[in-house]
């Protein structure tokens, strides 16, 4: 395995960050210019090997799409080839194949679309065996689950006859990327209606245009991160703008309270230290991706918090709920369970002066954890988990000042 150690940095001096192109805008575009039959003028897109598998497998088109372990191209790629009629096998890496897909398949099927389970019921590999005819524009889906569910339907609704009614039951989580999804198909000349739990999407063609993906915010909290962890720099991440799409873009107002104030210029955004006030709590409905970057951040600055809304974070790349207590532990950090689904980062009072972190197949893991080196000499296992959606992260590190040992 091709692990990396990184020695003790915590000075700064002035930092510019190229950050990577957004892939869950990215992804997103893709789908609606194959639905626009690829008359679009789309640029920036990213480098993360999640889009570069799904542009791949839109290029070619194979009779077995094997998304390896990209959830979001699954789920994507499963409602786009189901309801344009495609016979297709759709599978992955074994942990992919782990992860749940029953409730986006059980709405797909009651539109219309035809799909067979190769193996165990509800997940991974499936067969897509046609879609004759639309069944009904109206259909009840979980929305506290996988937003990405969500928004694989509404990507495809507006090419549907009847085009289609979305009934979000129970709590909505991660609301901020269906709003994506929703606005960047406004962009593609969609109209919408996002009332209360309910999404209506009538028959209508996607018009073309030219789209270029921004800067990606879950790549940037890293930075905001590190910053928050050392004891003084600053650092320019280029291509975010202040009106963003991208939910993550909360990383903003959380890092406010932990040491980092934003200032937005005309190409980006510029971070420099500030004096911390305290999250006390914060919810993660609407940003789960966030949760392991401020875990880390809170443990490493001293700072209590309680952490909400980390319900689908189970379901994710890895259990990463027990992958964060597993590995805050080895620096005497907690991250502790509580009551109605709430936990409690408990920072940590002794970090050893060396700690090697796990990081489970999940590039969040071993991005998170990176600030550890503004505290100690950290060794991250397998260095390559970051292709899935910043190749880039250890050449920006060294940016920064940050190289192996």
């Amino acid at each position: 395995m091709n692990n990396i150690t990184l020695p003790v940095k915590n000075h700064f001096g002035e930092v510019t960050i190229p950050l990577p192109s957004s892939k869950s805008e990215s992804n997103r575009v893709l789908i609606v210019d194959a639905l626009t039959e690829g008359q679009n003028q789309i640029s920036n897109l990213a480098e993360a090997r999640d889009t570069q598998t799904m542009i791949r497998l839109l290029a070619e088109d194979p009779e077995t799409l094997d998304v390896l372990d990209a959830g979001t191209t699954m789920r994507f790629l499963t409602a786009y080839a189901a309801l344009t009629n495609r016979r297709k096998t759709l599978t992955g890496t074994p942990r992919m194949c782990e992860r749940p897909i029953g409730i986006l398949v059980d709405a797909l099927r009651a539109i219309g679309a035809k799909i067979e389970y190769k193996g165990k019921e509800g997940y991974p590999p499936m067969e897509t065996l046609g879609f004759e005819k639309q069944l009904t524009n109206k259909v009840q889906i979980r929305g506290d689950v996988s937003s990405q569910y969500i928004s694989a339907l509404l990507m495809n609704a507006p090419l549907l006859p009847e085009g289609l009614t979305l009934e979000l039951t129970g709590k909505i989580g991660s609301k901020t990327y269906i709003t994506m999804t929703l606005e960047l198909m406004k962009q593609f000349g969609i109209a919408y209606s996002f009332e209360g739990n309910t999404i209506s999407i009538a028959p209508q063609s996607y018009k073309n245009t030219s789209f270029a993906v921004e800067s990606d915010w879950s790549g940037a909290s890293y930075w905001f991160s590190l910053l928050a962890c050392a004891d003084e720099g600053s650092f320019f991440l280029k291509g975010l703008k202040e009106n963003s799409l991208q939910g993550d873009s909360k990383i903003v107002e959380i890092m406010d309270k932990l040491g980092v104030q934003s200032e937005f210029k005309d190409d980006g955004i510029l971070l420099t230290k500030k004096a911390i006030t305290g999250l006390g709590s914060y919810d993660f409905t609407h940003c789960p991706d966030l949760a392991q970057t401020v875990a880390v951040t809170c443990a490493l600055i001293g700072q209590k918090s309680q952490f909400t809304g980390l319900e689908s974070l189970r379901i994710k790349e890895t259990d990463r709920i027990y992958a964060l207590q597993q590995e805050l532990a080895k620096f005497n950090a907690k991250l502790e369970e509580g009551e109605n689904g709430a936990f409690t980062v408990i920072p940590s009072t002794d970090i050893p002066a060396n700690v090697t972190i796990e990081t489970y197949d999940d590039h969040r893991m071993g991005m998170a954890f990176m600030p550890l080196v503004t505290k100690t000499s950290v060794t991250l296992l397998d260095k390559e988990v970051v292709n899935k959606s910043y190749p880039s992260f250890w050449k920006h590190c060294v940016l920064a000042g940050i190289e192996a040992q």
